[in-house]
C-alpha cells in the first residue's frame, strides 16, 4: 500500500534551517508530482511547495519563496523540503502528499495520499 512517512521536523530558533524528508512507497515514485503543504493551528491548509515527477518544475507559496528549496531523489524513492531562515510564522504541521499525476498542482483534489505529518516548530 502507498505510504508517505514525512521526518526532520523540530525545533528551531528563528534564522535557523531544517531539512525536511518524505520517504515513499507502495507506488511508482517517479511517475507523480509529489508537494509539501502545511497546517499553522487555527488556520487552514497551505500549499508550499510542489515539485514535478521528473524534478524539472517547481512551486513555491509567496510566503517561503527565497527561502525554501524542494528536490526529490526519484532512485531513494525520497522528496526533500529545505527550509532556511526560518520564521515563527513557518510553524506548522507540515504534510507530505502525492499528486495523481506527473505536473504540480495546488488543488486538494489532485492528491490521493498524504503522510502524518511533521512538526515544525520555529521559536527563541
Amino acid at each position: 500500500q502507498v505510504q508517505l512517512v514525512e521526518s526532520g521536523g523540530g525545533l528551531a530558533q528563528p534564522g535557523g534551517s531544517l531539512r525536511l524528508s518524505c520517504a515513499a512507497s507502495g507506488f511508482t515514485f517517479s511517475n507523480y508530482a509529489m508537494s509539501w503543504a502545511r497546517q499553522a493551528p487555527g488556520k487552514g491548509l497551505e500549499w508550499v511547495s510542489g515539485i514535478s515527477s521528473d524534478g524539472s518544475d517547481t512551486y513555491y507559496a509567496d510566503s517561503v519563496k527565497g527561502r525554501v528549496t524542494i528536490s526529490r531523489d526519484n532512485a531513494k524513492n525520497t522528496v526533500y523540503l529545505r527550509m532556511n531562515s526560518l520564521k515563527p510564522e513557518d510553524t506548522a504541521l507540515y504534510y507530505c502528499a502525492k499528486a495523481k499525476w506527473p505536473i504540480i498542482t495546488t488543488l486538494t483534489d489532485e492528491y490521493d495520499y498524504w503522510g502524518q505529518g511533521t512538526q515544525v516548530t520555529v521559536s527563541s
